[in-house]
This record gives C-alpha cells, structure tokens and sequence, in this order.
C-alpha cells in the first residue's frame, strides 16, 4: 500500500476526526512542554535571528496545531522582553503528507489570527505561516533556512511498509498480525528495524542541510524499553488490533488473506537504536534524550467515555484512511467497538504502559 498516498490523519472535525481524538498525544506533549520551549529559547538566544524559521513535521490538523504557534510565540516575546531584544518576525513551515487535511488548517487561521491580536490588544507579531505538503523522510526546505524545528508524534511512522516482510510471490511472512507479535517469525522484526534505520538516517540527513548550525530539534516519538520488541507497551496496542481483526475475521466479516496482507508501517526503536543513529549520522547532538510515560485515567475519560472507547477512538483516528482502504469502511465501527472493548479488559488485568521518548538534537 501507497502510504504516502493514503495515510492521514482523519480529517474534519467530525466525531471520529483527528481534530476530536488527539487529547492523548496533546496530554503527553504537554508533560514535557517546559523541556521543548527552554530548547527553543536556546535556539534563539545562541542565533538571535531577525527571522525565526521554524518547523512543524507531522503537523495533522486540529487544535494541537495552533496550540504549539501560541506557545512559540509567547516564548519568544517572554524572552526578547526579557533580554531587550528586538523581536524577530517568524517564519512557520507546517508540514505533513499531501493527503492531510490542510484545507481545515488554513481555514482555521483567520480566526488564529484574530485571537492574536486581541490578546494583544490589536497587535500582532510579524507572522507567516504556510504549508509544506511532502514526506520529511527526504529534502523539504531550502538549506540553512531553519533555527527550530519540533515533531510529534510522527517520527514513529515509517515512509513504508517494510518491504521484508513479504516474499517473492508477494505474500506477507507475518501472519495473523498486523506488527511485531510473539507468534511472528524473527526476521519481521529486523525488516522493521532496518526500514526505521534507512527512514530516520535520511530523517537527520535530510534535516542537516536545512536546519542551520547551532539550530535545535525537538522530537517526540513512540518507543519501547529495552531490546525485546514485545512488550506491554505500545506493541501491545498493535496486537490487541490484531485480535479485533481475527474476530470479524471469525465472524465472517474481514477475509483470513485480507488480515494476513495487513502490516502497519510503525516502528517503536529503543534508546539505544535512535542514539546509534545519530552517532552514525554526526550531523547533530543529542543533547537529551527523555523516557517518559502518561498516567492515564482508567475509570472515566471525557464525556463519560471509558478509558478503552478513548483509546480506540484516538487509534481510529490515525487508522482510519489505511483500514478503511484495505478492508472498506463498513469495518470501522464494529471493528473499534471490539478494540475498545479489549483495552478496557486488559487494563482491568494489567496496566498497558506505552513509552514515549523526546530527543532533543543541536546542529552542529
């Protein structure tokens, strides 16, 4: 499958849109919000440019969009204040693949705008912002054009299904999963290792020549602990998907063929595996590399929703445009109906508890 033609975040603002499901990863950004606006006062008190150029890389849609603009902007008036200096004018690059919903990120800055000025009392800083439609697993910008750059929650994506999972005749080897399961064979998760290597080594390539010297990165991704790739993790959500899949699968709903040739393009790394990259690379460095995790409430989510209905809708979210082309629409509902359902019992057993990571990279 196409990813770069069909993956997206679902777009709109509907029920089932990103825009609505995206508490989770909002939740996660913001624990660790206070590391990613002190990264970006260093970025721009080592530069002090008269023109800010920042980049978002996986943007989405939505109001986790804007919210890091606000946030950005308020940092850096706080500090140009502080240390009376002129402030700079600010160039914000918001990218993600061609097939996100960019028409509901424009059509949402009048009234970003508008907001600005009134919080400041009809003035505004000097703001541009536009769309960079394209894949950041290769060259988006222009060289040395970029002083900050932030990611979330994407870099766990990979640019494509590995293409070691399948053999000659095309058929996938890792069956009865949709990723890294204890039944799959040994080889399906050093494909997956190796496609996150060729990803995020062209990841820092690519950022080298358009991110300035001096310039920061600040990354946040999905990860795992140590060096088993099956854990009660975020692995863990992938297999309680292909367990809801085998059961339309046993009520006639999904075709066994149509399950065995669904793989996910995502790939949880370890510490050590993304601190080997940026070794290898030598563009960049690590200045820190933070493990956290998210206490998440298991009774009520919001609107009276169980902690289970919250994570499957947020999974849906980010799943629906590749299910949907894979196995039609007519799966979702009852699909995530089921997938909610397990979460709910398997929390009720033991606590699921996935790993996130936030690197923070200096342009050397």
């Amino acid at each position: 499958m196409d990813v770069e033609k069909h993956f997206h975040m679902t777009g709109g603002i509907g029920e089932h849109s990103y825009a609505k499901s995206s508490s989770l990863q909002k939740t996660a950004s913001d624990m660790v919000k206070h590391i990613t606006m002190d990264t970006l006062q260093e970025a721009y008190l080592s530069l002090t440019p008269k023109s800010f150029g920042i980049a978002d890389l996986g943007c989405s849609s939505g109001p986790n969009t804007f919210s890091l603009v606000k946030d950005i902007l308020g940092t850096i008036e706080a500090v140009s204040c502080k240390m009376m200096l002129p402030l700079p004018e600010f160039q914000v690059h918001l990218n993600d693949l061609p097939t996100n919903d960019f028409n509901s990120v424009f059509k949402a800055l009048p009234d970003f705008f508008r907001d600005l000025k009134k919080e400041r009392s009809g003035g505004c800083p000097s703001l541009f912002i536009a769309g960079y439609p394209g894949s950041f697993y290769g060259r988006l910008f222009p060289n040395n054009c970029l002083h900050f750059v932030y990611s979330s929650f994407s870099l766990h994506w990979l640019s494509k299904v590995p293409p070691g999972l399948y053999d000659k005749e095309g058929e996938s080897i890792n069956k009865d999963s949709v990723y890294i399961s204890e039944s799959s064979p040994p080889f399906v998760s050093q494909a997956y290792f190796s496609q996150f290597q060729e990803d995020f080594s062209l990841f820092l390539r690519s950022r080298s020549e358009e991110v300035m010297a001096g310039g920061r990165m600040v990354l946040i991704l999905l990860g795992r602990i140590g060096a088993d790739h099956v854990d009660r993790g975020n692995s863990f959500f992938w297999e309680l998907l292909s367990r809801s899949l085998a059961v339309l699968v046993s009520q006639g709903e999904i075709e066994k063929e149509k399950l065995d040739s669904y793989d996910v393009h995502f790939y949880a790394p370890s510490k050590e595996e993304i601190e080997a990259e940026v070794r290898k690379d030598g563009s960049f460095q690590l200045d820190r590399l933070v493990m956290f995790g998210v206490e998440r409430e298991r009774k009520e989510a919001n609107n009276g929703e169980s902690y289970g209905t919250a994570v499957a809708a947020t999974v849906r979210a980010i799943q629906e445009s590749m299910l949907s082309n894979h196995f039609g629409e007519r799966i979702l509902e009852p699909l995530f109906e089921i997938y909610g359902r397990m979460v709910d019992q398997e929390m009720d057993k033991e606590e699921i508890k996935p790993t996130n990571f936030l690197l923070v990279l200096r342009k050397l």
